[in-house]
């Protein structure tokens, strides 16, 4: 049975950064720079630009990561594509990240399979854990996997909705996880979830169960409360499930792999809240050198965060072969997971 490893990393983010002290100067949110800086680490994110789509940030990551890996994109064998915010309810933006590969042209088109994941903050890790199983399996020797993100455009960017507007971000990152024969790559992950508080950070933009699903004026054009059409937050149950269950799984993760917290070179944390993360650096006695945080520069980007951190590691020469990494991520669902891989 082969191994599975990441062969190629890429990402990619808006060029558009908009800074704390911006919230308040172009958007008149009533904040600061030092309240959001103090509760979370955030000192900026990036926005796209109108008439940007997801699966467009998630193509200039994926053609990155398709170039690291060696390959092209013919050679891949399925589409994963992690986000909360595809770019229509249906279909999903897998697909539509097919054709902007170009897979679906000419005499040589490949249509290979594309599907979509929707575990938001821990997508990436239960997308990454499905391509490992595929690869292992034989089913495919190349997968591509994306985790990307467009907030801005559901963003409340008013003082009512500075809560939430303040944490999220737009960015893509992706990684190739191919097939091979040598003794390396993803070694072990664990998945999780609790549906009992799937409500506590959620947004309800429509509910399937209403008739229509969404309240219609009298010329049919809907109408969409502002507690469905903004994502809302329990934000101390968030933290205190988030420490919790990101402690928990890693540490079963690492205990099945027979490693410990010091045979871990390399711990990328999903970046919600980078106090979340510090709280458990400590609680586990984790050296700072051994981490990598991006949610001061590019906040919560949800599915994006552990392939932007996985891009910027290999970029700036931190994976080397050996190299060991932990990755952790939690979410709304409540969703969570742990992978373990050698570089």
């Amino acid at each position: 049975m082969p191994n599975a490893y990441i062969s190629g990393t890429g990402s990619f983010v808006p060029p558009n950064v908009v800074t704390n002290d911006e919230l308040r100067e172009k958007y008149g949110i009533d904040t600061t720079n030092e309240w959001i800086v103090k509760r979370t680490g955030i000192e900026a994110r990036r926005f796209s630009e109108r008439g940007i789509a997801t699966s467009d940030l998630g193509l200039e990551a994926a053609k990155k990561a398709i170039a690291n890996a060696k390959i092209e994109p013919h050679d891949l064998d399925l589409i994963i594509f992690a986000t909360l915010s595809p770019d229509h309810a249906f279909p999903g933006s897998g697909v539509y990240l097919q054709q902007k590969l170009g897979l679906c042209d000419g005499p040589n088109a490949k249509f290979v399979p594309a599907l979509d994941v929707r575990n938001q903050c821990s997508g990436f890790l239960y997308s990454l854990a499905t391509a490992t199983s595929f690869v292992k399996s034989g089913a495919a020797k190349h997968v591509l996997v994306v985790g990307a993100e467009t907030h801005s455009a559901a963003l409340d960017l008013t003082t009512r909705g500075r809560g939430i507007a303040a944490l999220f971000g737009d960015g893509a990152g992706a990684v190739v996880v191919s097939a091979t024969e040598e003794d390396r790559g993803i070694r072990s992950f664990k998945l999780g979830a609790d549906g009992r508080h799937a409500d506590a950070l959620a947004q309800r933009v429509w509910d399937i169960k209403k008739r229509p699903f969404i309240d219609v004026d009298e010329n049919g054009n809907g109408l969409v409360p502002a507690s469905d059409l903004w994502a809302n937050m329990d934000g101390k149950l968030v933290f205190k499930n988030a420490v919790e269950r990101m402690t928990t799984v890693l540490m079963e993760t690492l205990l099945a792999q027979g490693w410990t917290g010091n045979d871990i070179d390399l711990f990328l944390f999903h970046q919600a809240n980078l106090r979340i993360n510090q709280y458990i650096a400590d609680m586990l006695a984790i050296p700072p050198e051994k981490t990598i945080h991006n949610i001061q520069r590019y906040g919560n980007t949800t599915a994006a965060t552990i392939p932007l951190l996985l891009d910027e590691a290999n970029q700036t020469g931190r994976l080397t072969p050996g190299t060991k990494v932990a990755l952790v991520a939690f979410g709304s669902g409540f969703t969570w997971g742990s992978c373990l891989l050698e570089w």
